[in-house]
């Protein structure tokens, strides 16, 4: 059996899978959100670790794993939030610094006007933004009296939250190239962290953890901490990155979109890191052994959160469960567009100062039809970094592999398969990121390969186009004149 542990930004999910992929166990808790100033947010790496912890016993449990029945533990985390601790005590030094966080937004414009952006997007293939690693270190390390000298004398170590767990878990301070790749200070060509970057940043390289394969043994689980359980770490991947294994796209140009609150869409980018372009990310995928694979990503800031706004700051439903009747009751949204801007755009666009904007309204427009069209908002978003994602690689989308809460809702889904004119694909797990940390796992002792993996994934349902081309081009016309709206005046 495999654990995969899921630590997100709200909360832990920890599942146990046998070989073939099928869930045994389960379990969840969420941990305490802090915003100590606007645009701060942090959390207390302690209670993370305490809370996994026991949510993990808690899988075991309800799988009934037998004592040696575990094989190996994944892990996979919320990107970029940044944890500093005392390695003699294994005390955290400060609240973690949370991947939402804007405290060193106006740090990154001052790097931006000293002309730094080209340098650390060629090296990094990410954009200059307080969203990365790097700028809540050097923050860290500037306002956390003592900080420094510690660093200096080894007494303070730092990681993201794969390496928060690691430490705990095996001793190891270790991280793996796709988290490396999220930090603005690994270069992901060479595969090491870069001198320069460092230098830029001002953190000393002994205070970062040593870079391993996403795929192989790091440790064994201290003694303990599972029970009576014990079985080595031997797959970590960021969580993106582990849904884009959890759905076995292994292949160049297999792409998957993550529905959340926002929406992540990754492409496998073969072996070769792909050159940086507007609005997208290059980054690593995963490291098996020596090689390196990488993905191109697309970012989408508002996806569910969308829908959630339509409950909570409009109330025009009370559960996003009821958008997919809503949605089917009209046979269109009668030329209505909501462009979900909430908090700016993102890929293709990345455009901050992009406001949401809703377009042709009339009398006649019904709760129904602005239900549909925010609906439909999310899947023009995602087509529209599809569409970036594909032009960029030179790979012809055959099928977009799709996970995430709003996969649930198939009008959603079939209206995504029209836009992109390929079919949507569902797995029958649901929870891929978790999925993909214990398949990298299984692989990293041997109990599985690649193509185990691949071969392994289950399809619930696939949605195929119904429309046209010609039907298609109308309405990505129509939303791209909404767009130009939400766009007006911003630079």
């Amino acid at each position: 059996m495999l654990l995969g542990i899921d630590q997100g930004t709200t909360g832990s999910t920890c599942l146990v899978f046998g070989l073939d992929g099928e869930v045994l166990g389960r379990a969840y808790r969420e941990f305490s959100q802090s915003f100590p100033k606007p645009g701060w947010v942090e959390h207390d790496a302690a209670e993370i670790l305490q809370v996994t912890l026991a949510v993990a016993n808690e899988a075991l449990t309800d799988a009934a794993v037998p004592v040696g029945g575990l094989t190996a533990v994944g892990i996979t985390n919320q990107r970029e939030t940044t944890v500093v601790w005392d390695p003699t005590t294994g005390e955290p030094l400060a609240p973690a610094i949370v991947w939402q966080d804007r405290r060193t937004a106006q740090r990154c414009d001052q790097l931006k006007a000293e002309g730094r952006e080209p340098l650390i997007r060629e090296r990094t293939g990410l954009v200059l933004d307080s969203y990365f690693t790097a700028t809540k270190l050097e923050w860290m390390l500037a306002n956390i009296e003592g900080l420094r000298e510690k660093a200096e004398a080894g007494t303070a170590i730092a990681g993201t939250i794969d390496t928060w767990l690691i430490w705990n878990l095996t001793g190891e301070h270790a991280t793996d190239p796709s988290n490396a790749s999220r930090t603005l200070l690994y270069d992901i060509r060479t595969g090491q962290w870069d001198e320069e970057l460092l230098d830029l940043f001002g953190i000393p390289a002994a205070m970062l953890p040593k870079v391993v394969p996403s795929v192989g043994v790091i440790g064994d689980v201290k003694p303990g901490l599972l029970g009576s359980h014990t079985a080595p770490v031997a797959g970590v991947l960021a969580d993106q990155q582990a849904a884009l294994f959890g759905q076995a796209c292994f292949t160049p140009g297999e792409t998957k979109a993550t529905y959340g609150t926002g929406s992540f869409i990754l492409m496998n980018a073969g072996r070769t890191a792909p050159a940086p372009v507007d609005g997208l990310l290059s980054t690593v995928a995963w490291g098996i052994g020596d090689r390196l694979d990488y993905a191109l990503e697309g970012s989408i800031f508002v996806a569910g959160s969308a829908v959630q706004w339509l409950r909570d700051g409009l109330g025009l439903i009370s559960s996003a469960a009821e958008t997919e009747a809503l949605a089917k009751s009209v046979d269109s949204t009668d030329g209505v567009h909501f462009v979900p801007a909430l908090t700016g755009l993102g890929s293709p666009w990345w455009d901050p100062n992009a406001r949401g904007t809703i377009t042709g309204l009339t009398r006649g427009t019904t709760k129904a039809h602005l239900v549909r069209a925010t609906l439909e908002g999310i899947a023009f978003q995602v087509a529209d970094a599809v569409a970036a994602l594909a032009g960029s690689a030179g790979h012809e989308l055959t099928e977009l592999r799709a996970d995430g809460g709003a996969t649930d809702n198939d009008w959603l889904m079939a209206f995504q398969a029209d836009l992109l004119g390929v079919p949507v694909t569902v797995p029958e797990v649901s929870e891929t990121t978790a999925l993909g940390a214990a398949l990298a796992a299984g692989i990293g002792v041997g109990a599985l390969t690649l193509n185990d993996a691949s071969q392994g994934r289950r399809v619930r349902i696939t949605h195929e186009p119904r429309i046209s081309t010609d039907q298609r081009r109308e309405l990505t016309a129509g939303w791209h004149q909404a767009l130009a709206s939400a766009r007006l005046g911003t630079s």
